[in-house]
């Protein structure tokens, strides 16, 4: 009797040893078919990206953010990453005060995620900040305090275009495109909807506790009541797409999305916004 208890006990235990052992392999495949994905669609090691994402329709990834990150890191090994890192829905009139170091993103688990990742610097602006890594970053981000709207022409999502830089939109559709607001806010004379006539002044704290007081017009949102249609890009230029996992993709180029975007909304105002109905 005892001799079959110390059996079953051995074998029990290698049964966890061996489920383990397929668990640890599946998770590795996993995030190879993640790297081949990223690198189907077109990133290479030395290009400039700009991320926004959706974690969850990515489907089951062990490790969740750090691991995206990481397998998006490898594949861009001589190039740079930038993530927005909004703050829209916490910094605001109602509280004016921005703190690089402190302030959470308001875009999901990825984003807030690589705010937080060690070597990730971050740009100075209220609502509208982005983090970054690599080759580029520093440059791209160290303007960010020069512009006084959300994505102003000295901010990172403009100045990705310097850098033949893409937008890779993980899984979040074409849509949450926060660049295409850097696009309006260039068209003269500016499209109505775009932003605030009046400013908000704000306090920005950077790294060593240094405040900034800076006045910024705002986004129109919730006066304006216009949805944003930024899917239409899909019908009036050529951006590679395909699946990562089991999300849907996008690769936009940025100098080419800023060229046609002012261009189609030169022709019609509202080309990329629709009145909300209901």
């Amino acid at each position: 009797m005892a001799i079959q208890i110390i059996f079953l006990i051995f074998l029990s235990k290698r049964l966890v040893c061996l489920q383990e052992i397929t668990e640890r392999e599946e998770n590795r495949m996993i995030n190879e078919r993640m790297k081949k994905d990223l690198i189907a669609l077109g990133i290479k090691p030395q290009d400039t990206i700009l991320m926004h994402s959706s974690l969850s329709s990515l489907g089951y990834v062990e490790g969740g953010a750090e691991t995206v990150i990481d397998t998006l890191l490898s594949v861009l090994r001589e190039g740079t990453l930038l993530v927005p890192a909004l703050s829209w829905t916490t910094v605001n009139k109602d509280n004016p005060v921005f703190d690089v170091k402190n302030t959470p993103s308001c875009i999901g688990a990825i984003s807030e995620y690589f705010r937080k990742r060690e070597g990730v610097i971050r740009s100075l602006h209220p609502t509208h900040s982005v983090c970054g890594i690599g080759k580029n970053a520093k440059e791209i981000l160290s303007h960010h305090l020069e512009t006084n709207t959300p994505v102003g022409i000295r901010s990172p999502f403009s100045l990705l275009r310097d850098y033949n830089g893409k937008v890779l939109m993980l899984g979040c559709t074409l849509r949450p495109n926060t660049s295409m607001h850097g696009v309006e806010e260039t068209v003269d004379p500016e499209p109505w909807y775009v932003l605030t006539k009046d400013t908000t002044e704000f306090t920005l704290i950077d790294e060593n506790g240094k405040k900034y007081v800076q006045s910024y017009r705002c986004h129109n949102f919730g006066v304006t009541k216009m949805a944003q249609r930024y899917e239409r890009l899909a019908t009036v230029m050529d951006i590679p797409h395909g699946k990562v996992l089991e999300a849907e993709c996008w690769l936009v180029p940025s100098k080419e999305m800023w060229e046609i975007g002012k261009q189609k909304i030169m022709e019609k105002e509202e080309f990329f916004v629709d009145p909300y109905k209901g």
